[in-house]
């Protein structure tokens, strides 16, 4: 029985170390990854917008409008021809605003919204609004049109901005320290 058991256990030990062979798919062919699906959605997404907001630019004739760099749109309501300077990194600023839809529908008014502090570039903060405020000096009010891509993206602020949604903001600048 003890010849038995020891013949067992090595005919099991020789077996149990042949060598794996690994599986091969069965579509060796590449596929369209769901990343690169997403990615091209992503940029006729971004696409379709900044041709919704270039005609939307182009339709209010009554303002002049700038693009950045940054990927936003502005146009002054208050400029001031003063030699004031603009904020620049770790200065606090104070400055009041509202969010609307392209359309113009309020979204956020100032005053839900509150005077709002922040420290340029220190704090986390609407990314266009971020850019947009160094382009300020004290007094001015400037009115942002935002792609979804510098605003609150795909995911929306969870409350009343819908995913994917373009807005207008408008600024004023009241205090730079």
């Amino acid at each position: 029985m003890r010849h038995s058991l020891s013949f067992f256990i090595l005919f099991i030990f020789l077996t149990g170390c042949a060598k794996v062979e690994p599986r091969r798919p069965l579509n060796p062919k590449p596929s369209t990854t769901v990343l690169q699906v997403t990615k091209e959605v992503y940029a006729s997404l971004k696409e379709r917008e900044e041709i919704k907001i270039k005609r939307l630019i182009q339709l209010d004739s009554s303002r002049s409008y700038i693009e950045s760099q940054y990927g936003f749109w502005y146009t002054y309501l208050v400029q001031k021809k003063s030699d004031k300077s603009r904020p620049k990194i770790g200065d606090t600023v104070a400055f009041t605003y509202e969010i609307s839809d392209l359309e113009g529908n309020l979204i956020y008014s100032k005053e839900a919204l509150g005077l709002k502090k922040y420290v340029v570039d220190k704090e986390d903060f609407i990314t266009a609004i971020q850019k947009g405020i160094k382009l300020m000096k004290e007094g001015e009010t400037i009115t942002f049109v935002i792609p979804f891509y510098n605003a609150f993206g795909v995911s929306g602020d969870f409350n009343k901005i819908g995913v994917n949604t373009s807005i207008k903001s408008t600024v004023t600048l009241i205090k730079i320290n």
